[in-house]
């Protein structure tokens, strides 16, 4: 009788197994695919170097004239675009109502303009990398917990399995002490398929990420060419953040340690969300969909400061 339970239930299990969907089988096959990226640019484009002054505030009571047309934003964007000159040279032209004098403004604007268009590009297409990027993270956060949750019923079929098994074999066998020992081996079992259950983290999936544009913001230091040179003074210049006491990504570290951390630097140091990939669970593809999906739109309120800027700048040439 111990025999033919053992064979029952075994058979149970084979039986579940066997259950697995041709579409399951696939996805392990193409899972692949997730592993690196295919969010990146096909090539590491030249960006032309930023202006950048030293000091922001001497920059700024340097050229405190213009701050009655611009506010203090504008002027270090147009530093960083290299067009300050460009609107002294309005600024002069503009004490003669010549027509020749107006064409050389408008020309000088269209110059601007064109500057002001190639950021908001480089704005976009930072952007839609955080967007692929926090994609292919959800993706396989969604492959982990489906494993886990095939896991985890799995283990609850074979739980109840066993207990049935046990409590039927322990019905027809009723000598020697062996009903008891059925009921006791079934319980046992039962238990330690429940405790298998028991495993928070789950599933580890590896997931590789050579090209990690989380690492520079987190390291507050451009070591790549992950990130255009304008679209990275936007990230590092404090003036840019709301209350100009700490640049964009160090708010965005400060709110990475606190919530997807919970206060551990340590723990977010060796995470492989800040290097080049390795084990994931759930719960690290989850964080790091979040962060991506941060700084996505981080990256698109940069595009109110353009704005800005170019009202300020078509006032100017009115």
């Amino acid at each position: 009788m111990m025999k033919n339970y053992a064979l029952l239930l075994a058979f149970v299990i084979v039986a579940f197994n066997s259950c697995t969907t041709q579409k399951t089988k696939n996805i392990n096959a193409n899972i692949i695919t997730l592993r690196d990226s295919y969010c990146k640019a096909p090539t590491n484009y030249d960006y032309e170097k930023v202006n950048l002054h030293v000091n922001s505030d001497s920059l700024l009571n340097e050229k405190q004239h213009l701050r009655s047309v611009f506010n203090q934003q504008s002027i270090l964007i147009l530093n960083a675009l290299n067009s300050l000159e460009d609107v002294e040279n309005i600024l002069e032209l503009k004490k003669d109502t010549s027509i020749e004098s107006q064409l050389k403004i408008m020309k000088i604007k269209d110059k601007i303009d064109g500057k002001i268009t190639l950021a908001l590009s480089e704005v976009d297409a930072v952007a839609a990398e955080f967007d692929c990027e926090g994609e292919r993270v959800a993706q396989m956060a969604n492959y982990v917990s489906s494993l886990n949750s095939k896991k985890n019923n799995k283990m609850i079929v074979y739980s109840i399995a066993a207990g049935a098994l046990g409590s039927l074999a322990g019905g027809f066998v009723k000598s020697d002490g062996w009903d008891k020992a059925i009921d006791i081996g079934g319980g046992l079992i039962g238990a330690g398929f429940g405790l298998a259950l028991l495993n928070p983290k789950g599933k580890k999936v590896e997931f590789i990420h050579a090209r990690n544009i989380l690492r520079d913001i987190w390291q507050e230091k451009l070591q790549s060419r992950n990130f255009p040179p304008f679209i990275w003074y936007m990230y590092t210049e404090k003036k840019f953040s709301n209350l100009n006491e700490h640049s964009i990504i160090q708010n965005m570290k400060q709110r990475w340690i606190t919530y997807q951390f919970e206060g551990d630097v340590d723990a977010a140091n060796a995470s492989p969300i800040f290097n080049d990939g390795g084990k994931y669970d759930s719960e690290a593809l989850n964080n790091r969909a979040a962060m991506l999906n941060q700084m996505q739109s981080a990256t698109r309120t940069i595009n109110q400061n353009i704005n800005y800027l170019l009202i300020d700048l078509n006032k100017l040439t009115r």
